[in-house]
């Protein structure tokens, strides 16, 4: 199928887009990378009768550190994400997501704030940004917000942002220096949503773990923190039994949905494997 007829706008700086936004309103959809988007239009899922385009907004674009955190452009894309040496250095478990994002073809294109606000939980990053403790700069033509990862996925395809809002900008904390990453997800073939996947980070001193922070892909209605897993591991050592406890916590929070990868009993297994690799390879990277 074809998209019914629309508008195509494609303002070269950041208040022409918010002024657009502002006057159509609820006929006007944002694109980024469009690869769900777009899709939804053929579809007739979604029918705008204005599109966005924010691909030429410069301000919307980049990486660089400030302070203690490192600030990325929401329209920069994962393959610049992917191959960012200051993110590797700084922060490894978002290029490691990066990486297994769909295919080489999708990350040219796709883009990070695209991916957070669709608000698709079987999207990668934002079980990335919730272990990761990021924040979202969320700008409309009344001014500027900044909110929290941690409660801004409120359902399906349902986020904090209001219709006339645009991200502008993700902040994320940087790891303290030791800190051990992973991200391990399990799915069919390559570009294939995760069955299940699990965001880790981990910090460990004098034998036990200082602090850790495990969130989920796809076996809910939201990405999932596991606060009660987090909880469990804290002051302990990570030997194998603290793994299984902390894995079988994880799983008491999943709510997946069926579907061609697997059934919900299936998928919140799959969720406790994968928490358990990471929490592995977390540990072997941990200094």
């Amino acid at each position: 199928m074809i998209p019914r007829p629309f508008d195509y706008h494609a303002p070269a700086n950041l208040p022409d887009a918010l002024a657009l936004l502002n006057r159509y309103g609820d006929q006007a959809k944002l694109l980024a990378g469009g690869h769900s988007l777009l899709p939804m239009m053929k579809l007739r899922f979604a029918a705008p009768g204005h599109l966005i385009d924010l691909g030429k907004i410069g301000e919307l674009k980049g990486i660089q550190q400030v302070g203690s955190e490192m600030r990325i452009g929401a329209m920069t894309t994962e393959n610049e994400l992917v191959w960012s040496s200051t993110l590797a250095e700084k922060v490894p478990l978002l290029v490691e997501g990066a990486r297994l994002i769909s295919d080489p073809q999708v990350r040219y294109k796709g883009t990070i704030g695209g991916d957070i606000s669709h608000g698709d939980p079987g999207n990668d990053h934002p079980a990335l940004m919730l272990a990761l403790g990021a924040s979202f700069v969320l700008r409309s033509d009344k001014g500027e917000r900044v909110v929290a990862a941690d409660g801004f996925f409120l359902g399906l395809y349902a986020t904090l942002m209001e219709p006339s809002e645009i991200m502008t900008q993700i902040r994320i904390p940087i790891p303290a220096p030791g800190t051990g990453w992973c991200y391990a997800k399990l799915k069919r073939k390559t570009g294939d949503f995760a069955a299940a996947a699990a965001a880790v980070l981990l910090r460990v001193k004098g034998g036990s773990v200082e602090d850790a922070r495990i969130a989920l892909t796809n076996v809910g209605p939201t990405p999932l923190k596991a606060g009660a897993a987090e909880e469990s591991l804290r002051g302990k050592p990570l030997n194998d039994a603290a793994i299984a406890r902390a894995a079988q916590l994880a799983m008491d929070i999943c709510e997946p949905t069926p579907d061609q990868r697997g059934d919900a009993e299936y998928k919140t297994a799959m969720a406790g494997e994968m928490t358990q690799r990471a929490l592995r390879t977390a540990l072997s990277r941990a200094r």
